[in-house]
C-alpha cells in the first residue's frame, strides 16, 4: 500500500468511525449488549474475507495472543465510548475520545523510545486544554462530566489499541487481525450481555448490524491497513477529524447543538491535531528523501 492510498484509507475508515456513536444513540440497549452485538456482526462480514479472500498468514499462538489482548483493549474502548454515548450524549463522547491523539504520542515515546519533541507536548497541552473547555463545570455528579470523564478513557484505550497494533499486526493480513480481535470481543462480552439480549429490538439488532458491518469489519480493517505504511502517530491525526463527522450528524440527528464553550474547545483539539498532520508529512517527506 502506497502512503496516499494508506491515508485515503484512513480517511474513509475515520468517516465509518464517525458513525459509531450514531449507531450507538440509535439502538436502544445497554452498551455490553452494543459491544457484543458490533463483535458479532464484524466476525460474520471478516469470516468470508478471511477464508475466500487472499490467503491469510500463519501466525503462531503469541502473536494471536496478542492479537487477543490488542481485541479486548478495543473491546473495553467500545463499551467506555458508548457508555459515554449514553450518558453524555454523540458530542461530547466523540470530542473526548479525541484526546487520544495527545495519549498516542505519549505512549509511543514511552514503548518505542521515540523522541517526542516539544511541539507534540505543545499538542498534548492544546488537546487538555480542548477538553476542559468541553466541560461546562467539574461537577462529578453531572452527565456531561462523568460521559466526558468515559470517553476519555476510551481514547486512553483507543491509543493502546494503536499502538499495540504497530507492534503486532506485522506480517498480519489486516482482515485476519481484526477478525482475531474482533473474536475476542465476542468471546469476552457474552457473558456480559447474555441476559440482555431477549430484550433487544429488532430495530435495535439494524442499527449493531450496520455498526458491525460498516464501522468495525470495513473500518477496523481499512485502519490496521494504513498502519502498514503509517506509524499511530499519523493516524491518529486523521481521526482527528471523527469528532467533526460525529458532531455534525448528531447536531442534523438528535439536535445536539454544541454550545460555544464546546465549539471552542472542539476546536483547539482540531487545531492540536492539524499541527501535527504538519509535523507528520514533514518527517515523511524526510523519511522518502532518506
Amino acid at each position: 500500500m502506497q502512503h496516499r492510498t494508506a491515508l485515503f484509507a484512513l480517511h474513509l475508515a475515520a468517516l465509518f468511525f464517525g458513525l459509531s456513536g450514531i449507531f450507538g444513540k440509535l439502538a436502544l440497549a445497554a452498551p455490553m449488549v452494543i459491544v457484543f452485538g458490533r463483535a458479532l456482526f464484524a466476525v460474520l462480514a471478516l469470516l468470508p474475507l478471511t477464508r475466500f479472500g487472499e490467503r491469510p498468514a500463519a501466525i503462531g499462538w503469541q502473536r494471536r495472543l496478542a492479537l487477543i489482548g490488542a481485541g479486548l483493549l478495543l473491546g473495553g474502548h467500545w463499551w467506555a465510548f458508548f457508555l459515554a454515548v449514553k450518558v453524555s450524549g454523540v458530542a461530547v463522547a466523540t470530542l473526548g475520545f479525541a484526546s487520544f491523539p495527545a495519549f498516542t504520542v505519549l505512549l509511543e515515546g514511552l514503548l518505542f523510545r521515540e523522541r517526542v519533541r516539544s511541539v507534540e507536548w505543545a499538542v498534548v497541552a492544546l488537546v487538555s486544554l480542548g477538553l476542559v473547555l468541553v466541560t461546562p463545570d467539574f461537577d462529578l455528579g453531572s452527565d456531561v462530566t462523568q460521559g466526558l470523564a468515559w470517553a476519555v478513557f476510551s481514547g486512553l484505550l483507543f491509543a493502546m489499541v494503536s499502538v499495540s497494533n504497530r507492534a503486532t499486526t506485522v506480517g498480519v493480513k489486516p482482515a485476519q487481525a481484526a477478525l482475531w480481535q474482533s473474536l475476542a470481543i465476542l468471546v469476552a462480552s457474552l457473558p456480559l450481555a447474555w441476559d440482555a439480549l431477549p430484550t433487544v429490538r429488532a430495530l435495535d439488532w439494524l442499527w449493531i448490524a450496520l455498526l458491525g458491518l460498516f464501522c468495525t469489519a470495513m473500518a477496523h480493517s481499512l485502519f490496521v491497513a494504513s498502519l502498514r505504511v503509517l506509524n499511530a502517530r499519523s493516524a491518529s491525526v486523521v481521526f482527528a477529524l471523527e469528532p467533526v463527522y460525529g458532531i455534525l450528524f448528531a447536531w442534523w440527528l438528535f439536535n445536539e447543538q454544541p454550545s460555544l464553550r464546546m465549539l471552542c474547545g472542539g476546536a483547539l483539539i482540531l487545531l492540536a491535531t492539524l499541527v501535527s498532520a504538519r509535523l507528520n508529512k514533514h518527517t515523511v517527506s524526510v523519511e522518502a528523501i532518506a
